[in-house]
């Protein structure tokens, strides 16, 4: 019997437009060795690890007159050729090059009629770097047993030590039309319920959301106030147009983790605050008025869980995102982010004390225990905190920021190592701006995913979390 998606993964296909593509990805540059690492070997390395993640050989199909939610299938004309691509920048090709590239493969959607994925090598970047660029549907992405591309492939030594599986594979035969409709009948007899909670899902609005969320913080005065005010008006809530533009900023771990002995705060709290100050200069930039009151609010998606009394203790070291091997429980905090506020010190305080009330009404997952569970799948993990933010109203919050942890030891792919790890979230209807954290191998990655039309300028912003991140680093007593 084939796999029928559930209800939030339909409506991730259902939902999705030419405005708000709803697939995850990241880029990831890789230095490439002597040895050589061109399209041929990264073909052959997915080829050979697509056994362990089936759903990338499964395309959806829909029942007939959609009596009841789509089924993945085998896809009987599986090319992997399609899905594994291959780009070039004019040599010597730079990162604004690159950003381009990405922000130009994300705005397109994928194909619903094939597997939803694609990877794309990029060669021709300065410094004899390759990059690899990966996108992802979230209707994919389960949390439970979802595995991103970019996992299998990815090593802990140079030679390749992963398992490969060359056992050739055969497509199951693809059900009826008239074997579906029985299928669905069957499921509608034997789970009556599941019509209600179709009909649920699809006309869910925020209203059905704020009661959500508001079970989820337990109850939380001054959390529940916030959700219930709608966020700041300003050029972060715009129109959504159909294509996108990506840019990149870069921190070291060490540098936010002495911020946070010498504040008494969390990684995650340092992120926040830098992303505080550089918002903040970035509206100033723009000639927005900008008052000591001033705030934009942000959706930061938290893995909890009850009754882990070290959890909380672990989440200090830096925040994390959901993996269904912890419980797949994920609570959307609404923080309003104190861009009015000059010193960087009080900043990170404010930020510090609105995320310690959220979380004390739920135990954060340790970030440490995450990476040991999910190994390291970005999309994955930033996608959990993508299907949060595309359940709430637009008008709850003005930028999506997820943070993600990765392991401290380098990757290699085909025995490429990989530098640099670039999250791309996607947006939210009438959202302009997402931004993804990674953390990997001593590095602090953001990637800003923006509304082509509504941010010309992020670029800029993104130049200015290098110059909060120094800022920041100056609050130090060294």
């Amino acid at each position: 019997m084939p796999d029928r998606l559930s209800a939030i993964d339909a409506s991730f296909l259902y939902l999705e437009d030419h405005t708000t593509p709803m697939h995850v990805g990241g880029v990831a540059v890789f230095r490439r060795p002597r040895s050589g690492f061109d399209y041929d070997k990264v073909l052959a390395l997915i080829d050979r690890r697509l056994a362990l993640v089936p759903r990338y050989r499964q395309r959806v199909r829909q029942v007939p007159g959609r009596l009841a939610r789509p089924v993945w299938v085998d896809d009987q004309d599986f090319d992997i050729t399609y899905h594994v691509r291959r780009s070039a920048l004019p040599k010597p090709g730079s990162d604004a090059q690159l950003h381009e590239l990405a922000a130009r493969l994300m705005s397109r959607k994928l194909d619903h009629t094939r597997p939803l994925w694609e990877v794309y090598l990029v060669e021709g970047l300065s410094k004899n770097r390759v990059a690899v660029i990966t996108k992802t549907h979230q209707a994919m992405v389960d949390g439970i047993a979802a595995i991103d591309i970019g996992q299998v492939i990815l090593d802990v030594e140079a030679r390749s030590a992963g398992p490969d599986q060359d056992d050739l594979w055969m497509p199951r035969p693809e059900p009826s039309a008239s074997g579906l409709l029985l299928e669905a009948a069957a499921d509608a007899v034997q789970r009556p319920g599941e019509i209600v909670e179709n009909a649920r899902a699809a006309m869910a609005d925020a209203t059905a959301t704020l009661h959500k969320m508001t079970r989820a913080l337990g109850g939380v005065a001054s959390a529940l106030r916030t959700a219930l005010v709608p966020a700041p008006s300003g050029p972060l809530n715009a129109p959504t147009s159909n294509q996108r533009r990506f840019a990149t900023a870069s921190a070291r771990l060490d540098d936010l983790r002495a911020v946070r002995r010498e504040h008494g705060t969390t990684v995650n709290d340092v992120v926040l605050a830098v992303l505080t100050g550089a918002l903040r200069n970035w509206l100033l930039s723009r000639g927005e008025v900008v008052s000591p009151s001033t705030t934009l609010r942000a959706m930061v998606p938290v893995s909890v869980r009850p009754g882990d009394s070290e959890a909380g203790e672990a989440y200090r070291d830096t925040a994390s995102l959901p993996v269904g091997s912890v419980g797949n429980r994920v609570s959307a905090f609404l923080v309003d982010l104190p861009v009015g506020e000059a010193n960087p010190t009080v900043r990170l305080h404010q930020v510090s004390h609105a995320m310690r009330a959220h979380s004390e009404s739920g135990q954060p997952v340790a970030a440490d225990a995450l990476v040991k569970l999910s190994g390291f799948a970005p999309p994955t993990l930033h996608a959990l905190g993508a299907r949060v933010a595309n359940t709430f109203s637009d008008r709850l919050f003005n930028v999506l920021v997820t943070n993600v942890p990765g392991p401290q030891v380098p990757l290699y792919a085909a025995g490429a190592r990989m530098v640099e790890m670039f999250p791309v979230v996607p947006l939210a209807k009438n959202q302009a701006l997402s931004i993804g954290v990674t953390s990997y191998d001593g590095g602090v990655y953001f990637g800003l995913n923006a509304d082509r039309d509504a941010m010309p300028d992020v670029d800029v912003l993104a130049a200015m979390i290098g110059e909060a991140v120094d800022e920041m680093i100056g609050t130090v007593d060294t």
